[in-house]
């Protein structure tokens, strides 16, 4: 049993992680991904990857979406969806449950919205990886897989949600598969392990950068390069176009030929309107956007809905700041409230839509937290005390799922009477992603070569949790 106690950092801000580093120092990190490479560029790679892939990927033919909330930091499953009221005061914490519309379950007070819909969204209570390193955790919940730390922490192999859009493809023309809003990173690094890693610069994330909630919001790598309109952009690429037929002529290989497909691609995503549209938060009305919340969260999560609607495949939100070694209570107090008004609304708006059945929606973090709460860090130096918290626990943490086939109303697994560790039905990271897997309609046996050559399956141990369905 591994558990990293960090609690030693200074109490004084809560703008950096427990290994000390700032998160303003990881968003001074250049763009990765679609920003670093033109877009014709990241789709003839992303061609060439699928050409030299081993294994051959048929693509997805069912209609379905994933939009994933990562909680950045590891939230208390205790707080949350796990809660222990008969524990002792300093494992069951400061809040206490409140019934659901569902008989038998019980979530935090601090969640009312959510309890109203409880039959619309199931909760897994016992996932577990066994690490409470914050980079270990990150690589095990995204990727399915081990093999780094805070000592180590470059990714090792790509996210589930690569894999899986390299197999789909968007579910619309014109639409990037694979999106992070406002950004893809995992414990401050960017784009940590959202990325594709040995598949393939092309398969990280499409990042939107910015604040949503911002009202000059404007996704960067779409608008329309240095102000040119339609016209002179169908102008520049119909030159294009006739410098790559005349270059045809001394071509045997095709590759100009495929290139036009791309250029097309890419065309269609700049000057296109279906993406452009999607990713323009001022259409939504007023109403909608105050009832997802008028917060960056809540903001992207409407962003996410848009996208799957107009058909993105692998939509992520991130959420920071869940590292409470100490000051909970404020942090909770902050935070809880702005997740319960926008997944409420993101489920109940989808379900509204038509959406819910074929969207999946996962919020989960790397870890849970300590079920023994510390003193906050009373009687260390001077400067460095707090009001308690929870420390890094990987042997339990609860995850929501809701949509995409999901049942709701259910709870799958527990944890014992203090919530350390699974006690029913213990499932693994894997397991969440075999699932995943089935609702996109990806084979969740699919390998692909690593930078070695060495076919390498995507989900090792994992099967689906077919009591969701």
């Amino acid at each position: 049993m591994l558990r990293i106690d960090c609690r030693s950092a200074s109490r004084t801000s809560n703008s950096r992680y427990c290994d000390g580093l700032s998160r303003r120092s990881f968003l001074q990190v250049g763009m990765a991904g679609m920003g670093s490479l033109g877009l014709a560029d990241l789709l003839r790679a992303k061609a060439a990857a699928a050409a030299s892939s081993t294994t051959a990927a048929k693509s997805a033919k069912r209609d379905t979406s994933v939009i994933l909330i990562w909680l950045d930091g590891g939230p208390s499953h205790l707080d949350t969806y796990d809660m222990k009221p008969d524990a002792p005061a300093e494992y069951r914490g400061l809040w206490s449950p409140i019934a659901t519309n569902v008989g038998g379950i019980e979530i935090s007070e601090l969640f009312p919205r959510q309890a109203k819909i409880a039959d619309k969204f199931s909760i897994i209570r016992s996932i577990h990886h066994d690490n409470g390193d914050h980079f270990t955790g990150g690589h095990y919940m995204l990727t399915g897989k081990g093999g780094v730390s805070g000592a180590a922490n470059a990714g090792k192999h790509p996210f589930i949600g690569a894999a899986a859009v390299k197999v789909t493809g968007a579910r619309r023309p014109g639409m990037p598969p694979h999106v992070a809003v406002p950004h893809a990173m995992s414990i401050g690094l960017r784009p940590g392990y959202f990325g594709g890693h040995y598949l393939g610069k092309q398969y990280d994330p499409f990042d939107t950068g910015g604040d949503p909630n911002a009202t000059s919001f404007k996704v960067q790598n779409l608008s329309q390069i240095n102000g040119l309109d339609v016209p002179r952009l169908q102008n520049r690429r119909s030159l294009l176009s006739s410098f790559d037929r005349l270059r045809r002529d001394i071509d045997g290989s095709g590759a100009l030929e495929a290139a036009d497909r791309f250029q097309a691609e890419a065309y269609e995503l700049v000057a296109g309107s279906r993406a452009i549209e999607a990713f323009d938060l001022s259409r939504e009305n007023e109403k909608t956007r105050e009832r997802y919340g008028r917060h960056s969260w809540a903001q992207s999560t409407l962003l996410a809905r848009r996208l799957v609607e107009a058909g993105s495949t692998f939509v992520t939100i991130h959420s920071g700041g869940w590292d409470h070694h100490w000051n909970l209570q404020s942090g909770y107090l902050k935070n809880l409230p702005i997740i319960d008004q926008m997944v409420a609304a993101l489920i109940e708006d989808l379900d509204e839509r038509g959406l819910l059945d074929t969207t999946m929606v996962v919020m989960c973090g790397e870890f849970g937290r300590t079920p023994k709460m510390n003193d906050g860090g009373n009687g260390g130096p001077p400067g460095s005390m707090g009001t308690p918290g929870r420390d890094h626990w990987g042997n339990a943490l609860s995850v929501l799922v809701a949509g995409g086939g999901i049942q709701g109303g259910r709870v799958i697994g527990s944890t014992n009477a203090r919530g350390e560790r699974p006690k029913d039905h213990p499932l693994t990271p894997g397991d969440l992603h075999a699932t995943i897997f089935d609702v996109l309609g990806v084979d969740k046996r699919i390998a692909f070569n690593d930078f070695s050559g060495r076919p390498t399956a995507v989900i090792e141990h994992g099967e689906t949790i077919r009591e969701l369905f």
